[in-house]
């Protein structure tokens, strides 16, 4: 896996992994060392999700099993909104919607996912302190993908069954023609 340096703070912007990895299909190890490492590991995941302009990335996405991912809905606009959740688990849901979702592992893949409106989520920081967060709208729907992500779902498993299909054989025919890597 490839890094490129970030000098300016000292963070490594990451490479993120496409589908059909088998790390993106893998549930993801909780997290137990609330460290400098941990602390690392966050920076860079923000880093390389601003890279690639994404709201959110879940560590699976840069090669990690670990259950931790970062949320930034401003993208970079507001310090303030910064996320992280440390071993996640959404504890209630209300409601639906239906919005259109991308994810920075499919790249140029995109559709209508019905989620839960509004969602309660409890996780820990990254001092291992416990926290309980609510989203509605756009967070909860970020919540949701994101922790999807570290149980080893992608949003198309979300689809219906000829909907996934099609996104399926959209990528086995990019793959063929090398637009795929």
């Amino acid at each position: 896996m490839e890094f490129e340096s970030n000098w300016n703070n000292g963070t490594m912007i990451r490479e993120i992994v496409k589908y059909p990895d088998p790390i993106l299909q893998r549930p993801t190890e909780k997290v137990t060392e609330f460290d400098e490492e941990l602390r690392t590991l966050a920076a860079d995941m923000f880093e390389s999700m601003y890279k690639a302009v994404g709201i959110g990335l879940a560590a699976p996405q840069i090669g990690v099993g670990k259950r931790i991912t970062v949320i930034d809905l401003s993208n970079q606009k507001n310090p303030d909104d910064k996320i992280v959740l440390v071993n996640p688990v959404i504890v209630h849901k209300e409601g639906k919607q239906v919005e259109e979702e991308g994810c920075l592992s499919l790249p140029d893949i995109r559709d209508k996912v019905t989620r839960a409106a509004k969602v309660k989520v409890n996780a820990q920081d990254l001092e291992g302190k416990a926290i309980e967060l609510e989203g509605t709208e756009l967070l909860a729907r970020a919540f949701q993908h994101e922790i999807d992500h570290l149980d080893g779902i992608l949003f198309p498993w979300r689809l219906s069954a000829l909907k996934r299909d099609l996104i399926l054989r959209r990528i086995r025919k990019l793959q063929k023609s090398g637009e795929w890597k």
